[in-house]
Parts: structure tokens; C-alpha cells; sequence
């Protein structure tokens, strides 16, 4: 009879068909048909000198475009900087999911997300923030302190213990020095607090509207740009706080993207240090420094011994609707929008154009965006409503470059607030997936089986362990054992992205597979699966738009029983 340890030998190369770029052109997982991620239009190819690791978005479609033109499956993703599916978060999140990133929290890896309602005709959001584990289950659900409800634009970790929040809170004050229309009484406090994570409780509160007056905005009133102010849902959103971070100093760093400034704040009476740009800047604005509309400024440096602060910003240049208008809707300062690195000489009160990163395609953003510092210092860069991300070398050289989605959309269909880089260690909680597939032959006999693997969110799997049962048929071939009926064969195949293809040269009836790490540790088991007949393979196929490889020219090679070769074609 047959021996189940003969068949342990690996068939790497051997008997594994390489489907995994055609799966995600098509975007379609045979082991995961219920999955549809954005696929990546790569116009500059990953080449030598990216940082390692993942590229991690929520791609989103853009406000009020026909279902059809926006993502099949919007929510939180990793993927690899070839486009290839790593994890999908889609279905883990019950609503909206924006700032998708990868954090510590109490000495552990954690990924954080902003999940609620999104107001994209107003630009804002009202819900809470999610920690998840490296099993992609949820550890924390981090809401706003004294009442009030968490905005969509920010959530930073510091220390891995506090957190940075945004909060979007509209109230009646008198605007009668603003507006001659008594409607017009309804303003946003743009709001951001600091929070303990374990427990919930502020640690620290500011609000706008406390000390900085809407005399500042660049976006009056009467202009319709920001709000009218008829009613909370059309406050005037006067400051729009969309990036908050903390120096060394414990002081705060608020980007108020209304009123085109970058603010120091004070963490102990909540006044405002410094202004950069905007019309009361305390700083002078060097060649190429001016910005308009900007987002997630960042403190590159805190503060060096000749009292120069760097700061990271995403310049805008721009304020319009996606979607055309112009007119007194929109506001532009610039071509393009633009990456930029800027020095402050607190002693000169100065700023400086440190360095400049122009988007490949000189893409003009009119809303979102981000700006990572990496750590071998390339720098990462997210065109937010144009749906691109760039990785620059520190001198400006673009490296890679993608849009968001690869289908024939119009540029903009497809947006995303954030983007971010970073290394990440997955071994999901879920199951791994597997279905097999029989083959039909050239004149219509046995073709083999196809066995398609996946396990959404994992990193640690480095090959397939499989172990299967032969299909026999009704009667055996001469020389077969009739224990070979309900015999346990096992082959290994080599993890190939997101999806693995092993193709075994022989009729199976069932399968099921583990998980093995680099260490050889089982990392999970699948379902035993009773193998799919080949009229239903054919018609994915079709489907699908490709052409199947030819059994015929896959060779088990020398490493099976020589028993099985010389019969496979009978099985």
C-alpha cells in the first residue's frame, strides 16, 4: 500500500501554480470570494531604498458619487507595496473607519482606527476610537471625555499610554460682528483633549473659541464655505482641527486647517505660544514656505541646542469641493499640493523650507492628506482625496507611487484621510480559508486538483502543510490497496502572498491545511473541505478572464511514489 510518510516530502516549485497576481487583478480570492480590496494602480514599482513594511489605508468613496464608482469594500487595510491583500478589515469595523494605523499601547503592537458617522459634505465625524490586538480583536473602545463625541481627524498614542483626540462641537454664540444675518448663530468649538487609555479620563481639554476668536479663519462667514450657521449641522466651522501632537516641552502642536496656521499651545493655561502662518504668523515666511489648508503637522525635532524647531506638514494649497464648484467655494494658493519639512528660528522668528515632496502626478488636493517621517528617512505621503500614496527618498526622489484603486475611475472616486508605513507581526483570529477545485484533463479525464489557501491578517505563516484524501472512484486501480480509500496523505506547499495556489496532479477528495511558521510551528488548522467538482472551477475561470495552465505541464517531479505517478492519470 501506499505510505502517508512517502508523500511528506515538500513540493516546492514543484506542484505550486503562482495565480496570486492574477486573483488580484481580477479581485477576485478563490479562498476568500467574500473579499474584495481596493487593487493598487502602482505607476512607480517598488524598487531598492523603501522602508520596510506595510502600507495601511480606509479608502473611502468620494461624497455623493454613484455606488458603481466607489470601493467595492470600504474600510481598514494592510497591504503589501505590491498591492497583494495582507489583511482586510472590512466587517470589523460596524461603520465608517478613518486614521487606520499601527500603534503600542501597554507594551503591546495594537492597531488603531476611528470608527462612526462620517459627514463628508462638512468634513467631520462623530464616534469613537478601537484598539485592536495582533489577532485582530478588539481590546479598547476610547471615547471622548465630559460629553462630548470624538471627531474623526486625529487619535495619536503618546508614550503608549495617553491619547490625542479631536472633537468637533457646535454651540450658539453671537456672531453679529461676523454676519448682518441673524440666522447665522452657529459656530464649532473646535475642541481636542488628552486622555488616560485604561481609564477614560481627560487629562487635558482645550477649545478654541477660548482663546483664538473666528476673526482668524481663513474662511468668513458670509462666503458659505465652512457652514452657514443656520443650525448645528451647518455651524460655521471657523478653525477645523485636524492634526494635534505633543513635544518634548509638554507642549501642544494644533493644526487648524481653517485658518491656515500651525498653533504652539500651552498645556497649563491652554494660550497660544506661536502662530505659523495665517494672517497673525509669528513667524516671517521664507521662498516656498507659505500654506494653505494644511494637515497633520508633525514635530520632526522637538527643539535643538540653537533653538530650531522642524516640524513635518501636508501643504493643501487649496480649499474646494471635490467634486468642482469654484467661485467663492474654492480657495487655492498654489499648482499642487506638496510634502514639506520646515525649520523654525525661534531666536530670528523665521521659518524656513527645509525640503519640498511634489506628488508625481502634481495632484492638487482638496481635502485630507498626511505626511509620515520613516525611520531610514524616506518620507511617506498620503494625497487624501485624490487617493495616492508616495514613498520619497529624503531628498525628494519619488520611489513608489500608487493610487488607491485600479479600476477605470475618475481620479478622486476613491479617497482616503491617512496613510501610513509601518512593520506589523498578524496571526488572525480567524480560520485559515481553503478551497479546492478538480481539473478537468485535455480529453476530459483527470486534470488534477487545484488547492487555493489563504488566513486574512496573517504574517507568520512560511508554508502549507496539506494533508489530503485520494478520490478513488467506484472501483480501484489494479495494484491499490483498498485501505488507500480512506488513507491520510500529506505535502507541503511555500506560502505565496496572500492566497497560495498547490496544484496536486491527481484527484482528491477532501483537504485541509495548517499553518506552519519559519520554526516550524503550527500556527492554525483549517476545515477539512470536500473538493469542488470542475464545472464549477471552470466557470470562476471563465469568469475570471484567464487562461488555466495545462496540467500536463506541471511536473510532480521525482520526490512522489513512483506507484502514484504511474496511476495518478487513473485516480
Amino acid at each position: 500500500m501506499l505510505s502517508p510518510t512517502v508523500l511528506r516530502m515538500p513540493w516546492v516549485c514543484l506542484g505550486l501554480i503562482l495565480f496570486s497576481h492574477v486573483a488580484i487583478a481580477n479581485n477576485r480570492y478563490k479562498s476568500r470570494p467574500d473579499l474584495s480590496p481596493p487593487r493598487l494602480n502602482i505607476t512607480i514599482p517598488p524598487t531598492h531604498g523603501l522602508e520596510q513594511g506595510y502600507i495601511f489605508i480606509a479608502p473611502f468613496n468620494a461624497l455623493s458619487e454613484p455606488a458603481h464608482r466607489a470601493p467595492q469594500q470600504p474600510g481598514a487595510y494592510i497591504l503589501s507595496d505590491n498591492g497583494d491583500l495582507v489583511w482586510s478589515g472590512y466587517t470589523y469595523f460596524s461603520t465608517w473607519t478613518g486614521n487606520f494605523q499601527a500603534a503600542r499601547w501597554n507594551g503591546q503592537d495594537v492597531l488603531a482606527a476611528f470608527e462612526g458617522a462620517h459627514n463628508g459634505l462638512y468634513g467631520h465625524g462623530h464616534g469613537h476610537h478601537v484598539l485592536l490586538n495582533q489577532r485582530y480583536e478588539t481590546i479598547k473602545e476610547l471615547r471622548a471625555g465630559n460629553h462630548l463625541l470624538s471627531d474623526k481627524h486625529e487619535f495619536e498614542i503618546l508614550n503608549e499610554s495617553t491619547a490625542l483626540i479631536q472633537i468637533h462641537h457646535p454651540e450658539v454664540r453671537d456672531l453679529s460682528n461676523y454676519t448682518s444675518d441673524r440666522r447665522q448663530h452657529w459656530i464649532v468649538n473646535a475642541i481636542f483633549q488628552e486622555l488616560d487609555i485604561n481609564n477614560g479620563k481627560v487629562l487635558f481639554e482645550w477649545r478654541s473659541l477660548d482663546h483664538i476668536g473666528p476673526e482668524e479663519s481663513a474662511l468668513p462667514l458670509p462666503k458659505d464655505q465652512a457652514g452657514i450657521g443656520h443650525n448645528s449641522s451647518t455651524a460655521w466651522d471657523y478653525f477645523h482641527i485636524n492634526s494635534v501632537t505633543k513635544g518634548i516641552d509638554g507642549h501642544y502642536l494644533v493644526s487648524a486647517r481653517h485658518a491656515s496656521t500651525v498653533y504652539k499651545i500651552n498645556s497649563t493655561d491652554g494660550s497660544v505660544i506661536w502662530r505659523l502662518g495665517g494672517s497673525r504668523s509669528d513667524f516671517t515666511l521664507g521662498p516656498e514656505v507659505e500654506f494653505g489648508f494644511q494637515h497633520h503637522a508633525r514635530l520632526l525635532n522637538k527643539v535643538d541646542n540653537s533653538g530650531v524647531t522642524t516640524i513635518t506638514l501636508f501643504d493643501n494649497a487649496v480649499y474646494g469641493s471635490e467634486s468642482g464648484g469654484g467661485g467663492d467655494k474654492e480657495v487655492q494658493i498654489y499648482p499642487y499640493s506638496r510634502g514639506k519639512i520646515l525649520k523654525l528660528d525661534h531666536h530670528n522668528r523665521h521659518a524656513a523650507l527645509e525640503s519640498s515632496f511634489i506628488p508625481p502626478d502634481l495632484l492638487l488636493v482638496k481635502s485630507q492628506g498626511s505626511l509620515q517621517t520613516l525611520p531610514n528617512g524616506n518620507v511617506f505621503i498620503n494625497w487624501g482625496s485624490e487617493g495616492a500614496v508616495t514613498e520619497f527618498s529624503s531628498d525628494g526622489e519619488p520611489l513608489y507611487h500608487a493610487y488607491l484603486d485600479s479600476r477605470p475611475l475618475s481620479r478622486g472616486d476613491v479617497q482616503n484621510y491617512r496613510a501610513f508605513r509601518a512593520n506589523w507581526t498578524g496571526i488572525s483570529g480567524e480560520e485559515p480559508a481553503v478551497v479546492a477545485f478538480q481539473r478537468r484533463g485535455a480529453h476530459g479525464g483527470n486534470g488534477g486538483t487545484d488547492i487555493y489557501l489563504s488566513w486574512n491578517g496573517d504574517t507568520e505563516t512560511a508554508e502549507w502543510r496539506l494533508s489530503f484524501q485520494v478520490d478513488t472512484g467506484g472501483s480501484l486501480p489494479i495494484g491499490w490497496s483498498e485501505d488507500v480509500r480512506n488513507e491520510e496523505f500529506e505535502t507541503t506547499a511555500t506560502r505565496q502572498g496572500f492566497e497560495t495556489v498547490h496544484h496536486v496532479p491527481f484527484a482528491l477528495r477532501s483537504v485541509r491545511a495548517q499553518a506552519i511558521a519559519a520554526d516550524g510551528k503550527v500556527l492554525a488548522s483549517s476545515n477539512r473541505v470536500q473538493v469542488q467538482a470542475w464545472e464549477i472551477y471552470e466557470y470562476l475561470l471563465e469568469e475570471d478572464d484567464f487562461e488555466a495552465a495545462d496540467p500536463k505541464a506541471i511536473s510532480p517531479g521525482s520526490h512522489l511514489p513512483p506507484l502514484l505517478l504511474q496511476k495518478a492519470d487513473q485516480l
